[in-house]
């Protein structure tokens, strides 16, 4: 169970439970490889000019790629919080809790994470970007090992739980949770940050995740950038905007790359390139639009390109440079075991990690790892993704879908073929793989128990919820607009712990505080945002939690409707809704702070 006490919990497991993963060799600390992980948002398999695509031009990213090793069997889970989440604990996503980008599964579940073990080797740690793995207490980066993160709400700037009026240019981010404004647009803030964080601390190991939110939409650049396609647009390509944006990170990633080798930091940094799932907006096979590499399938399902991504890595030091592909089966869940063998790093044995060590094909293309089976499972709900509708299997060659589909990826690479007839021993091996895996995940508490907020933590004194992350059975919303236009959504549930017992303030709000306005009208513009804003007219507001239920009507220009009640201490789950007459709706936005 998560505790208030859950920091301090993590330190110790950590600092008492130490092995070595596979630490082929000893080094000091100041001979340790830096890290650095760069992952994009939404940049599919064909959205790199290395990759072959006719029209973008990535000449930064291609140079890299032309002396860096390829994993070019690499896979990740189709969705942003999944990978995210795989990536930071070593996990598969339905053994850490995130699954799903919304409904309260975008969170971790009291997990040790990458920076934790990365902070605990004595390495600076840092992040500059998209988190999406959790707004509140205990679920931040700083809760999450991360000394310094700069960062945007949610799974987007410009979502509903981000400061409002973000827009990805001279927007406001969160500098160890404190809001703060910027100038510049959102991936050059991100890099920008970057080096001055390896300025500051390059004198000692670091480890920095920039994981970017470009190129995910909305498809937001400097026309500079996108003018080059203007004239591709709806004949070649789906986006003009989309290509921009990816230029601009190519452009940054130069800069990186020129920075570490201006500062002699290139041969003892370990730098990746990958992203976190396939494309959205860079292929339109109805359309015949954009370019993915010849694989069938974008961002969210569960054909090749939806989760074979570009991973590319280069270590100087290790000769983990040249040029070289290597095709063997990895993904998001190797990557601490991976690290931990090329930065000799000490790792909990507690974390039962669900990945393995590739590093020795790393260092050695003609190396190869033990055949296995890679386990993807997402589902955007807060219920858990279930054995096979939302499963998939990769072995080898072979890829199995909900339990029914088997595609030889090597000799059909489009998956225009099922052989699951053809095959029936092969389909029922895989399945049995997968029962085995499932039934194993179903044991882990995470797998029902559902990521908390803790309130009346010293830790965080005011929580903020939203309506993006809340639990219930619509389909969910995410924009600011919808927030703006009124759309009303049946979501209303939160799961939450008090810390400790005592008088709570919950306050019930129409407006984020960043546009403060009354509950039943509209606030004064933001000046960045143009959309339109709609008025609401529920008669009441009502919550219940911990077995009280208390309702209030709401009065002309109150802006919050604030109820006071006494908590004891331990999980409850908390329900806000405005009340239509005989309808309810979510509540978009609820302030918590211990009186």
């Amino acid at each position: 169970m998560v505790k208030y006490t859950v920091l301090l919990f993590k330190k110790v497991l950590i600092g008492l439970c130490y092995i070595g993963i596979g630490c082929m060799f000893s080094l000091q600390s100041q001979d340790r490889p830096n890290v650095i992980l760069v992952l994009t948002d939404d940049q599919g398999i064909g959205d790199l000019g290395a990759h072959g695509n006719p029209w973008l031009k990535t000449p930064e990213i291609d140079a890299f790629y032309d002396d860096a090793v390829r994993m070019t069997n690499f896979h990740v889970s189709p969705l942003c919080t999944p990978t995210r989440a795989a990536i930071m604990t070593g996990k598969y996503p339905i053994n850490n809790g995130a699954w799903a980008t919304y409904k309260g599964r975008d969170a971790l579940s009291n997990s040790v994470t990458m920076a934790d073990v990365f902070q605990q080797n004595g390495y600076k740690t840092a992040l500059f970007g998209k988190w999406h793995l959790g707004d509140n207490y205990p679920n931040r980066p700083t809760d999450a090992g991360f000394d310094t993160a700069i960062h945007h709400l949610a799974g987007g700037i410009g979502e509903l739980s981000d400061y409002w009026g973000n827009d990805y240019f001279d927007d406001v981010y969160y500098v160890n949770n404190e809001p703060k404004q910027f100038k510049g647009y959102c991936t050059d803030v991100w890099f920008n940050e970057t080096i001055n964080f390896i300025k500051q601390n390059k004198d000692n190991p670091f480890f920095v995740y920039l994981p970017l939110n470009a190129p995910h939409d909305p498809l937001y650049v400097d026309e500079k950038y996108a003018a080059p396609y203007r004239h591709l647009e709806g004949k070649h390509i789906v986006s003009a905007d989309l290509y921009g944006m990816i230029a601009n990170i190519d452009v940054n990633f130069g800069k990186l790359n020129r920075f570490l080798k201006a500062e002699k930091l290139e041969k003892n940094t370990i730098v990746i390139f990958m992203s976190d799932n396939g494309t959205r907006f860079g292929y339109r096979a109805a359309d015949n639009l954009g370019y993915n590499k010849g694989f069938k399938g974008i961002k969210g399902q569960k054909e090749e390109g939806g989760h074979r991504v570009p991973f590319f890595i280069r270590y100087p030091k290790a000769k983990i440079k040249g040029g070289k592909d290597n095709n063997e089966l990895a993904a998001h869940i190797d990557l601490i075991p991976t690290l931990a063998n090329l930065c000799a790093l000490n790792v909990p044995d507690s974390l039962s990690l669900d990945g393995i060590d590739f590093s020795p094909v790393l260092k050695n293309t003609n190396a190869s790892l033990r055949e296995r089976a890679l386990f993807l499972h997402n589902r955007q709900d807060w219920r858990p993704p279930t054995q096979e509708h939302d499963g998939l299997v990769l072995q080898n060659e072979w890829r199995l879908l909900e339990g029914k589909e088997l595609y030889n990826i090597i000799d059909d690479i489009g998956q225009k073929q099922n052989l699951a007839k053809e095959h029936p021993q092969l389909v029922k091996d895989l399945k049995s793989k997968n029962t085995t895996f499932y039934t194993s995940a179903m044991a882990n508490d995470v797998f029902t128990e559902l990521p908390v907020t803790i309130i009346g933590s010293e830790h965080q004194k005011e929580i903020k919820l939203t309506i993006q992350h809340a639990i219930g059975d619509d389909s969910g919303i995410w924009k600011t607009e919808q927030v703006a236009a009124g759309v009303k959504n049946k979501n209303n549930r939160y799961a939450i712990e008090v810390a400790s017992a005592g008088t709570y303030k919950i306050s019930c709000m129409r407006w984020s505080k960043e546009v403060p306005g009354p509950v039943l009208g509209v606030p004064n513009k933001h000046p960045k945002s143009n959309f339109k804003y709609v008025a609401i007219s529920p008669d009441k507001v009502r919550i219940q939690i911990a077995n009280q239920i208390l309702e209030k009507t709401i009065n002309a220009n109150e802006a919050s409707i604030d109820f006071e009640v006494y908590l004891e201490k331990g999980k409850a789950l908390l329900v806000t809704d405005f009340v239509f007459g005989t309808d309810t709706y979510g509540v978009y936005y609820t302030y918590i702070n211990k009186i």
